[in-house]
Formats: structure tokens, C-alpha cells, sequence
């Protein structure tokens, strides 16, 4: 069981880690866009709804897909005063106790609420409320799902990861 569970482990952080390092490519883009808009705004005095919301859109699944990559590759936020001090052993117990407790009940809160407000947006196929606004505001809802479903993934992982560590 031990050696399947490894096996699970280490393809989670192999997808997580494809596409974390896939949708940083987005912040090229998202780059691009801000200032394609910036100039069209202080320049020629133009502005487009629609451009204004890919550049949210692109930030929320940059965001919504990196906190799974930044969680496999331990740089999410935490108070590092007392943890970096940490014998190893401890800090996989505090990362084993910090995943139970925490990220894997509020994971699940947000993908079972996210799921009805996504499914709701797709039900009637919402758009902007916005003249000339993107047209399928529903695919953005759906990477609150995707995204903490990839971190409750990765929290799995971590899990595994700390109790079959040899400093537990």
C-alpha cells in the first residue's frame, strides 16, 4: 500500500508541477495584455471591457492553479518564526497537521460550493454583465473548482509525503 500511495504522491506533483509551470506562461500573456491596455488607454484614450476582463480572468486561473504548485513547492505564506527553526521531523508533523486541519476541510467547502456556483453559470451559459464583456464568464467560474481540486490534490500529496517520511 505504502509503494502505491508513493506512486500517487509523485504523479500528483508531476501534474501539478506541468501545469504550474504551464500557466506561469500566462503571466507572459497577462503582461503583454496590461500594457497593450495601458497604452490604449493613456495614449488614444481606449478602453475595452472585454480586455479589462481576460486581464482578471488570467490573474484568477494564474492564481487558482499556482497556489497547488506553490504549495508543492513549499513557498505558500506561513509564519516561518518558529518553523524554519523546526527539526524535520517536526515540521512533517506541523505540514501533516496544517493540511488535516486546515487545507483539506476548506478545499472541500469551496469545491462543494463551487460546484453549484459553477454549475449554475453554466446552466444558463452567464456572460458579462458588461457592453462588449467576454462572452462565457462560466469558464472562469469552473477554475475555482479546478483550482482548489488541484490543491486538495497536492494536500493529499503532502500528506503521503509527510507520514511516510523517514523523520516521522
Amino acid at each position: 500500500m505504502k509503494s502505491v500511495l508513493l506512486v500517487f504522491s509523485k504523479y500528483v506533483d508531476m501534474l501539478i508541477d506541468r501545469l504550474g509551470r504551464s500557466t506561469a506562461w500566462l503571466t507572459t500573456i497577462l503582461m503583454i495584455l496590461i500594457c497593450i491596455d495601458v497604452l490604449l488607454r493613456y495614449v488614444w484614450s481606449i478602453t475595452y471591457n472585454w480586455m479589462v476582463e481576460l486581464e482578471w480572468h488570467l490573474f484568477a486561473i494564474i492564481f487558482l492553479v499556482g497556489a497547488s504548485y506553490t504549495f508543492l513547492h513549499d513557498k505558500h505564506v506561513r509564519v516561518d518564526v518558529f518553523y524554519e527553526r523546526f527539526p524535520s521531523h517536526l515540521k512533517s508533523a506541523v505540514n501533516l497537521f496544517g493540511v488535516l486541519l486546515f487545507l483539506i476541510p476548506w478545499s472541500l467547502v469551496v469545491i462543494y460550493y463551487g460546484w453549484d456556483y459553477m454549475a449554475n453559470s453554466f446552466s444558463f451559459r452567464e456572460s458579462s454583465s458588461q457592453p462588449n464583456g467576454l462572452p462565457a464568464r462560466y469558464v472562469i467560474k469552473s477554475f475555482i473548482t479546478i483550482g482548489f481540486f488541484l490543491l486538495l490534490l497536492q494536500g493529499v500529496s503532502k500528506i503521503i509525503k509527510s507520514i511516510y517520511s523517514k523523520e516521522l
